[in-house]
């Protein structure tokens, strides 16, 4: 089940309208078991009011592979993460997922606490995976500039850190929760090609920390597409095509 989110699952902005309406069935999302990781049957999906945001939406991530879901800016790539998370009012169709989510998304959250403690979120500590953790998001070398390591006190919304740090602690926590299926939004977008690279190998890959595990990727990296499973296409909130790079 959806038992430990290791991000917050709705951006700051959203969090007050998700938990004060009264419109969002929390029954949105099942978690049956399924030979699908993530799966959405004919859904339709809105924000609210009488725009329809995602509609004839089915989508089918099988457990282990990583899925890419493609589209320009503003076409619904991120509306389909929310979908999936059970925070969009959803109209019509079926929506499940097997296994513990980790969301990544695209405005990193960070807790008012020490670098560490943004990275553990209350997870007991093993030195081994923390340090595999730290090198797989290219934390390293940003650790040893801050003054205090990661016993360094993040400030409020993270102020004295930089995006890509943002970015890549939201990544080390969800990475160290060890869930079942990842959820990323665009995670990449906030660091350099260089660090990117080094991310998507250590850690999304066929060989990163979290192979084996079921991976929905949102990029505009088209770079990545020939080393993912499949691929969805977003076009004006409908998945208009799907299938391998080729």
């Amino acid at each position: 089940m959806i038992a430990y989110m290791a991000q917050s699952w709705v951006s700051i902005k959203r969090i007050n309208k998700f938990l004060n309406s009264e419109e969002i069935d929390p029954n949105n999302v099942t978690t049956h078991p399924s030979e699908y990781a993530l799966s959405i049957s004919n859904g339709t999906f809105t924000w609210g009011g009488e725009h329809v945001t995602l509609k004839n939406i089915n989508l089918k991530v099988k457990k282990g592979n990583l899925t890419a879901v493609v589209g320009s800016v503003g076409s619904g790539k991120t509306s389909l993460i929310s979908a999936l998370l059970g925070e969009m009012e959803k109209l019509n169709g079926e929506v499940n997922i097997d296994g513990r989510a980790a969301y990544v998304p695209q405005q990193a959250w960070i807790q008012n606490a020490t670098l560490m403690d943004n990275i553990l979120f209350g997870k007991a500590f093993d030195k081994q995976l923390y340090n595999q953790v730290i090198d797989a998001c290219a934390l390293r070398a940003d650790l040893a500039m801050l003054p205090g390591g990661d016993q360094t006190e993040i400030g409020e919304k993270g102020i004295n850190l930089s995006g890509g740090q943002k970015q890549r602690v939201a990544l080390a926590r969800a990475v160290y929760s060890e869930s079942d299926i990842y959820l990323f939004d665009d995670p990449l977008s906030a660091v350099d090609s260089h660090v990117g690279k080094h991310i998507f190998d250590n850690v999304i890959g066929e060989t990163g920390m979290l192979k084996g595990k079921t991976k929905l990727l949102v990029t505009h990296a088209v770079v990545y597409l020939p080393k993912v499973d499949e691929i969805y296409v977003v076009i004006n909130g409908e998945i208009t095509e799907s299938g391998s790079y080729k």
